[in-house]
């Protein structure tokens, strides 16, 4: 899992909104950033589909993580809608860098 956390916060996490110019994490002790909490569930929704279509993995994440979320309610999630769910808003380029360190393409 050490492989996938620091390949996304290499690629990501420079370019989150919570992130400071230098790219470190700007959330404080009662935040939690989504993307590093659900990793697991993330890499695991990741390898057990094989598409290029990234609707099919949000709709996968959205059954699998979104639904069991706390800020979600009826598939309403109130973050998602702000557009403030670090998952949900740079989930293809989580993706991507998935399939980039399966495929040896960053270390």
């Amino acid at each position: 899992m050490d492989k996938y956390y620091k390949a996304i916060k290499e690629n990501i996490c420079k370019y989150c909104v919570d992130s400071s110019e230098d790219g470190n994490c700007t959330l404080n002790e009662q935040e939690i950033c989504a993307v590093e909490f659900y990793l697991k569930k993330i890499v695991k929704i990741v390898h057990s589909i094989d598409t290029d279509e990234i609707s099919i993995y949000h709709q996968k994440l959205r059954d699998e993580v979104c639904s069991k979320c706390k800020t979600s309610k009826d598939e309403y999630c109130y973050l998602r809608e702000d557009a403030n769910c670090s998952l949900d808003r740079y989930f293809a380029l989580i993706v991507e860098t998935i399939k980039k360190v399966d495929a040896g393409l960053i270390n």
